[in-house]
């Protein structure tokens, strides 16, 4: 007999995991999209000539990824490491949206702008190791907690504690899993 609520697999809400965005395929086109957005934001924070024309070409490159994977993701998006993009066909982001290091996002998710929460921001605030599943829509100022999974075709529109499920139209949390304990590193003091 299996175990249905196994629990998954321990990824961190902190440190982020680069190994997740490595490409690994010839044939990568969410990953190669993610590679254009991070060498477009590391050219964005340098000055010079040859960072204009590295930040001209890394935008051309994220527009072909975007065309082939038919999605939108600005090239200012805020995104933690280690985002991976299953099938990411259809992904739309909001530019101001915030997303944490660690989630994973499939096919046809939206995240993008609508009702203003009681701090003024009418955005997304994700937090880390996030799952989206496919077809989820997360509108409006909600803050998604750490560890939180969201189902498939959910609409949240409220926020979403950590550890928690949400699924329905619109998503409501039907359980709250306990999120894993993310030790501190002990520092050693030379005395």
């Amino acid at each position: 007999m299996t175990d249905t609520h196994a629990p998954r697999a321990y990824t961190s809400a902190r440190d982020p995991d680069p190994e997740r965005e490595r490409i690994t395929r010839f044939w990568d086109p969410g990953r190669k999209l993610l590679r254009a957005l991070r060498r477009y934001q590391h050219w964005h924070a340098r000055q010079g000539v040859i960072a204009g024309f590295m930040r001209r070409y890394w935008v051309l490159v994220h527009r072909y990824w975007s065309v082939i994977c038919q999605c939108d993701i600005p090239v200012i998006t805020p995104i933690g490491r280690g985002l991976v993009l299953h099938h990411p066909n259809g992904v739309v982001m909001h530019p101001a949206a915030v997303i944490g290091p660690n989630c994973m996002i499939f096919n046809q998710v939206t995240i993008g702008s609508g009702r203003t929460n009681d701090e003024g921001r009418n955005v997304p605030l994700i937090g880390g190791h996030v799952d989206i599943a496919a077809g989820a829509r997360i509108v409006g100022g909600v803050t998604i907690g750490d560890h939180a999974v969201i189902g498939l075709n959910a609409v949240v529109l409220d926020d979403v504690p950590p550890g928690g499920v949400a699924v329905g139209v619109p998503a409501r949390v039907i359980r709250i899993e306990p999120p894993p304990i993310e030790e501190t590193p002990i520092e050693e003091n030379g005395a």
